[in-house]
């Protein structure tokens, strides 16, 4: 649990820092760069567990409560979220701070810290609210096997992962799409580890400006490795209370979904997902 602390104290420090404090040259133009990079692009809240394709710049904890198959529970702390900048004009770096696995009346399960990983985003095509309403960003990205007790985050295997994503949102009104459409992808023995096709599509719909109730369906198609040939799917149904501006440029958005799963083949039944972001 102490990695887990110490990453999410760093990244707290560093955004506050950020936020508040006054630099020279490269820093001191961030927040013109951030400015300029959002006003050009829808202005939709996040989904609870599709990846936007829009380009945030935010802190954010995830906390999962997750029931198997099996009977038994686990809990994740953290979600594998953290830091999110813009540090150039039209891209975005998430660093995913280690999750944090706790598992509740299962002796074949070892609690312990996931893997770190790391997205990049480049926003190819984008209008705001005012000029078409839509967006189109490229994901890239990876995780490093540093988990604990073979806790990955991805296939629960010493291999590195890529995973290459096309993100994509239509907004009319006060309704919104968000979707992506990736595959993870083992650096090291993919017949092993197998490969992911990921599917994630979310469907919301804005009221009383600071309400955003949401469905999200996310898909996951196993090739190779031990689950080859089957299909996982969830349905999500949330919601996102926010923005709601705290102090200067830091804002606040909290959210919860439950993942329900609709596939004969899953490995927990449904999950619990609450969330809180402090965009700056």
């Amino acid at each position: 649990m102490s990695k887990v602390r110490l990453f999410t104290g760093a990244v707290l420090f560093f955004s506050t820092a950020l936020a508040f404090g006054q630099n020279d040259g490269y820093f001191s133009n961030w927040f013109h760069r951030v400015d300029k990079t959002q006003s050009e692009q829808p202005h939709w809240i996040t989904p609870i567990a599709t990846t936007t394709p829009r380009l945030e710049e935010e802190v954010r904890y995830d906390q999962d409560w997750l029931q198997h198959a099996d009977g038994y529970t686990w809990n994740e702390s953290d979600g594998a979220k953290g830091l999110e900048l813009i540090p150039w004009y039209r891209t975005e770096l998430i660093i995913q701070a280690p999750p944090y696995y706790n598992y509740s009346g299962d002796p074949s399960e070892t609690n312990g810290s996931g893997d770190i990983a790391f997205l990049f985003k480049y926003r190819i095509l984008s209008k705001n609210e005012q000029n078409g309403n839509y967006i189109l960003t490229a994901f890239l990205g990876w995780s490093i096997p540093t988990g604990t007790y073979q806790n990955g985050q991805v296939t629960g295997a010493n291999s590195a992962t890529i995973t290459p994503t096309i993100a994509y949102g239509k907004g009319f009104g006060d309704f919104d799409e968000q979707g992506t459409f990736g595959v993870q992808i083992p650096t090291t023995n993919e017949l092993a580890n197998g490969r992911n096709w990921v599917w994630n599509n979310t469907l919301q719909y804005r009221v009383f400006k600071k309400v955003s109730p949401e469905i999200e369906f996310n898909t996951t198609k196993y090739q190779d490795g031990e689950h080859a040939g089957k299909t996982l799917n969830y349905i999500t149904p949330g919601f996102v209370l926010g923005r709601f501006k705290l102090a200067h440029r830091v804002g606040m958005s909290v959210g919860g979904g439950f993942q329900i799963a609709t596939t004969t083949f899953h490995r927990n039944n449904h999950s619990g997902i609450f969330s809180v972001r402090f965009p700056f």
